[in-house]
C-alpha cells in the first residue's frame, strides 16, 4: 500500500487560494455597487424605487449597507487563521455577522414584496430573507449551546446565501444572453429565475459540501 503525504504547506495554500479569490470578489463587488448608494440618492440606485412607497428607498439602502457589512464580516469567518489565533476577533465579527443579517434580512423583507419585475422575482427575495434570517439565527442559537459542530454548518448555509446577492445580476445577464428575451413580460420572468439561482444553487452547493464533509469524517 503506497501512502501519499503532503507536503509542508500544502493545505495551507489549497485553504488560503480560494478565500483570497472569494476577498477579492468581494471588494470588486463593493466597489461597483456602493458608489450608486453612498450619495443616498434615489434616482442613481440600481432598482427602481416606487414613486408611492417612501419607505422602499431607506429600507434598500439599510439592506445594501448591512449587506455589503455580512460580506466583509463573512470573509472574515471563513479565514481559518483568524479563527484559530484570534478568537475573540473572529467572535466578536462573528457578532456583527448576525446582526448586519438579521437586520439586512428584515430590511429586505419590508420591500421584497414591491419589487418592480413582478411577483417571480418577489417571490425569490422574499425566501430569499426570510432563509437568510433564519439560518443565521439557528447558527448563533448552537454557537450559544456551544454546539459549534451544528453552528458551522447553519453558518455555511447562511454565508452561501449572504453571498446569493454577488451572483444575482451575473446569473440574469447570462440567461438574457441565453433567451434573448423579446418583451418585458419575458425580461420579469427571466430576472426572477436568475434571482431563484442566485441563492437556491449556491444553497445546494453548501449542503452538497456538508455532506461530503460529514462522509469523510465518517470514514
Amino acid at each position: 500500500m503506497t501512502i501519499t503525504r503532503e507536503r509542508p504547506g500544502t493545505r495551507t495554500a489549497t485553504i488560503k487560494a480560494p478565500l483570497v479569490g472569494l476577498m477579492v470578489l468581494v471588494v470588486l463587488f463593493l466597489g461597483y455597487s456602493l458608489p450608486h448608494y453612498v450619495g443616498l440618492d434615489p434616482a442613481r440606485a440600481r432598482t427602481i424605487p416606487p414613486a408611492n412607497v417612501p419607505y422602499y428607498y431607506p429600507m434598500l439602502v439599510a439592506h445594501i449597507f448591512l449587506g455589503s457589512l455580512a460580506l466583509l464580516t463573512a470573509c472574515l469567518q471563513l479565514w481559518p487563521w483568524l479563527r484559530q489565533r484570534c478568537p475573540l476577533v473572529h467572535r466578536w465579527s462573528g457578532r456583527v455577522y448576525v446582526v448586519s443579517c438579521v437586520l439586512g434580512g428584515i430590511a429586505v423583507l419590508t420591500f421584497s414584496s414591491m419589487t418592480y419585475w413582478g411577483p417571480n422575482q418577489q417571490a425569490a427575495n422574499t425566501m430569499l430573507g426570510v432563509l437568510w434570517v433564519a439560518t443565521t439565527i439557528a447558527g448563533w442559537r448552537m454557537a450559544r449551546k456551544r454546539r459549534y459542530a451544528q453552528h458551522r454548518e447553519w453558518m455555511v448555509r447562511s454565508f452561501a446565501l449572504c453571498f446569493s446577492i454577488i451572483l444575482n445580476r451575473p446569473w440574469g445577464m447570462a440567461l438574457m444572453a441565453a433567451t434573448s428575451p423579446q418583451d418585458e413580460t419575458a425580461v420579469a420572468q427571466i430576472v426572477g429565475v436568475g434571482a431563484w439561482l442566485s441563492w437556491v444553487v449556491n444553497l445546494l452547493v453548501a449542503e452538497w459540501w456538508l455532506q461530503h464533509k460529514r462522509h469523510t469524517r465518517t470514514a
